[in-house]
């Protein structure tokens, strides 16, 4: 089965909103065995509507729109649809009870214009909104063997939908299914991972195997095609064996675990640990990424953004003797300032970053990018120095970035150990 995905709406077209319905629809297409031949958006003008419906009604076997099924009157994708058919717009009156409760149960009054989204072309099948107002449709043209399926365009009003109703019609279409597993690696570049694995990469059909960079880490996508779920998984894990043998085991921190601080978190609350967090240059970013994981609150501590020295000396302990000897980008005082928020906070691991994000502060001793990350647990302390930048004038964001990544991983890399 081949799909397009037409994403309507002049907001998305012109950058003011980030289509996110797009990426959510190709992987769950993906999941399901249909294949995602392109995608594409256009504003909310009838016209350009109607021609992008043609296209890709002519070259796909399924056509999947999100967005204007709204009550107001530039919301016509509806209607646009019904021409491109050639069907009649006609009112459905399960629909326009379902919106009456729905407003009814909010205790807010409908206005008038909400009955637009009752109207359904003819012969079409209306999908239960459950998050929203705006009635999904399914409209099939059995003679040429074409569907077209309108969302709603709020993610949370039209991620639901797809689950309950259109992921269930689709499944029985394709009678396939794809199950994808991830291998998350850090601190081996894509290029270097790509040389060792091009050879199984290369004697695959199914299963497949694809690197995907992402900021920092590198993520190794194992995909499976079959006729169950159960069957696709068990062709999945001998891949993920032959991997763990060609790529060191230290680069490899989870198989489907998702991104550096929820591994650290699942691992603290299997270990029944505590971690705690000292900032300079992350300014609360491990903090941010750490907490973000449910679960986080039976592990972290506490977070101290230490950005001044006043109060790396007041909160942390850290000497200002040591801070004028050695700097306070540095060796010395990363360690001092993981002990001082580890004792602070009572903690197992404390965790600290002290470093020069730029594009200002930078020595001949500590250029941009020079980052220092400090561990302290009840046994050791000690301090690994990074180069993180990447010779660009606007990285700032970038350098804190990857400063959190790593010190997340170090974290990691210390309890497994340990």
């Amino acid at each position: 089965m081949n799909v397009e995905i037409l994403c309507v709406g002049t907001e998305i077209l012109l950058g003011d909103i980030v289509n996110t319905n797009s990426a959510f629809l190709a992987r769950e297409l993906a999941s399901l065995g249909a294949n995602v031949f392109h995608q594409s958006v256009v504003g909310d003008n009838p016209k350009r509507l109607k021609e992008c419906l043609k296209l890709a009604i002519d070259k796909n076997d399924l056509v999947i729109t999100t967005g204007g099924l709204g009550p107001t009157c530039d919301d016509l994708t509806k209607e646009t649809v019904a021409e491109v058919f050639n069907r009649k717009m006609i009112k459905d009156d399960n629909s326009l009870n379902r919106i009456k409760e729905y407003f009814a149960k909010s205790g807010r009054e409908m206005s008038v214009n909400n009955e637009k989204q009752a109207l359904i072309p003819e012969g079409a099948v209306t999908l239960e909104n459950n998050n929203g107002t705006a009635p999904g449709i399914l409209i099939e043209d059995k003679n040429n063997n074409k569907t077209l399926i309108m969302l709603p365009g709020p993610p949370r009003e039209m991620e639901r939908m797809f689950k309950e109703s259109v992921a269930p019609y689709i499944s029985k279409r394709t009678g396939k299914t794809l199950v994808s597993s991830t291998v998350h690696i850090f601190g081996m570049g894509e290029s270097a991972v790509e040389y060792k694995l091009r050879d199984l990469m290369n004697s695959l059909t199914n299963p497949t195997l694809a690197p995907y960079a992402k900021e920092g880490e590198v993520q190794l996508r194992i995909t499976a095609q079959s006729d169950t779920k159960e069957n696709a998984k068990s062709m999945i894990q001998p891949i993920i064996e032959k991997i763990k043998s060609i790529i060191p085991n230290e680069y490899i921190y989870g198989i489907d675990i998702g991104n550096l601080q929820t591994a650290l978190v699942k691992l603290l609350n299997e270990k029944n640990m505590k971690i705690a967090t000292a900032e300079s240059c992350t300014g609360g970013l491990i903090s941010k990424r750490i907490t973000e994981v449910s679960g986080s609150s039976n592990v972290f501590e506490c977070g101290i953004c230490s950005y001044s020295e006043r109060i790396k000396n007041k909160a942390l302990k850290v000497d200002n003797n040591l801070i004028s000897k050695y700097g306070v980008v540095s060796e010395e005082v990363a360690k001092a300032m993981a002990e001082g928020v580890r004792k602070f906070a009572d903690s197992d691991i404390g965790i600290s970053t002290t470093g020069v994000a730029g594009p200002t502060g930078a020595t001949d001793k500590t250029p941009i990018g020079c980052v220092y990350v400090g561990v302290s647990t009840k046994n050791k302390c000690y301090a690994t120095k990074l180069n993180l930048s990447r010779g660009k004038n606007d990285e700032r964001e970038l350098i804190r970035y990857l400063a959190s990544s790593n010190a997340l991983y170090i974290a990691l890399t210390e309890l497994k150990n340990n």
